[in-house]
């Protein structure tokens, strides 16, 4: 049985970061953008997508994390997904998400991609 999704975030360096716990599905999509919202509500608009434990993304969702992107490269925003397991970083890729968001192996990492200059 599928474990109930939790998330946690916190601000740091002025990045909203998301770690997520269990399947990423409508509840789990959900969750993630009701908290991207309450912080991009308050000017934060770059964000880590930490997948270390979820394994799991489907299709509804991967909608909720593509609308997020749509609405941070609108405002000037990025995404990094960071940590993530090969089956969900080759759905990413196959879907063509790193073409508007990127992908780091770690937090810190993707922290660091935001304040050093992008190529």
């Amino acid at each position: 049985m599928e474990q109930p999704f939790s998330l946690t975030s916190e601000v740091r360096e002025g990045c909203l970061v998301i770690s997520t716990n269990g399947y990423v599905n409508n509840v789990g999509g959900e969750a993630i953008a009701a908290e991207f919202q309450r912080h991009f509500a308050d000017g934060v608009c770059n964000i880590v997508v930490n997948l270390a434990n979820s394994r799991v993304v489907n299709s509804v969702g991967m909608s909720f994390l593509i609308e997020i992107i749509e609405q941070l490269n609108d405002s000037g925003g990025r995404m990094v997904f960071t940590n993530l397991d090969p089956s969900v970083e080759k759905m990413l890729a196959i879907m063509g998400v790193f073409n508007f968001a990127g992908k780091e192996k770690t937090v810190d990492d993707a922290l660091q991609r935001f304040v050093r200059p992008q190529p």
